[in-house]
């Protein structure tokens, strides 16, 4: 890649200030394909849900999508914040490990799941809100628009006021492209942190390593203007090959929303099977 035509690239977008549902353009790799896949929109008309899947498969430098321009489109990054948040975390020394405790002080929360002692792997696993909000104040506002801008995330907008909500409220946003770019330098251990905070992450983001593959990555769900947004962001490993996916979805009128928490991570792995990557 031409590091020049990258770097100016980057800084053109960063300059543009739009809403959240407006589309931008976004850079990839200039010798990298495009591929539109009607087999990853059949999967999503059968989950009952619009959106967009984002696979790239940096094997072959290809781009797999039901929509290239809705994964251009920016929305909060809801709680696939916990990515970067965790990192900042762990390399400001606010959370010393994945073994960090947690405490609750016995004030009712939204999930009974979030009311008792958590370890931070426990706090990320079951998205626990009010624990990295208190992770989010303390880190403060200035060290965390630093990282950020070193980890070149998205286009996240927060002061001393929303410093503790802002990815899930507010005019935040990232788009698909942007968040499979920030999983590539976080895998490929191109972000300005220490080997022990990518060891700790990483084991942190493992949902499934049972079969002949690891599934890693984290869901999210921001409600914005009364729509229901999903994510999952994430990679998948086998035989020493690596996919990045971002999903973004939002349920039909009909959709059974028992299912939304579920459905994100469904999706994910039926896309990579039917692309024949798993």
């Amino acid at each position: 890649m031409n590091k020049l035509f990258y770097l100016i690239s980057v800084l053109f977008l960063f300059s543009c200030s739009e809403n959240q549902e407006t589309k931008k353009e976004v850079v990839t790799q200039p010798d990298s394909t495009r591929v539109v896949s009607n087999d990853l929109q059949i999967i999503l008309d059968s989950a009952d849900v619009t959106g967009s899947i984002l696979i790239y498969d940096p094997q072959s430098k290809t781009w797999y999508s039901n929509n290239f321009d809705r994964c251009s489109q920016g929305f909060l990054p809801a709680s696939t914040f916990k990515i970067p948040n965790s990192l900042i975390a762990l390399e400001t020394g606010i959370v010393e490990n994945d073994s960090t405790l947690f405490t609750w002080d016995g004030k009712k929360r939204r999930l009974p799941v979030w009311e008792q002692n958590l370890y931070f792997s426990e706090a990320f696993y079951v998205s626990c809100v009010p624990c990295y909000q208190d992770v989010a104040r303390k880190i403060g506002v200035e060290r965390m628009k630093k990282y950020l801008t070193d980890f070149d995330y998205g286009h996240m907008i927060f002061d001393s006021t929303t410093i503790d909500l802002f990815w899930l409220e507010g005019e935040s946003k990232i788009t698909q492209f942007e968040q499979i770019s920030f999983l590539q330098r976080f895998f490929n251990k191109q972000l300005p942190i220490s080997n022990k905070t990518y060891d700790i992450m990483k084991r942190m983001m493992i949902i499934d390593k049972s079969g002949a593959y690891v599934f890693s990555g984290k869901t999210g769900w921001a409600i914005r203007n009364e729509n229901n947004i999903g994510w999952f962001v994430g990679y998948i490993e086998k035989d020493r090959k690596v996919y990045f996916v971002a999903v973004n979805i939002e349920p039909n009128e009909a959709f059974n929303m028992d299912m939304f928490p579920k459905i994100r991570t469904d999706i994910t792995i039926q896309s990579f099977l039917k692309l024949g990557f798993i």
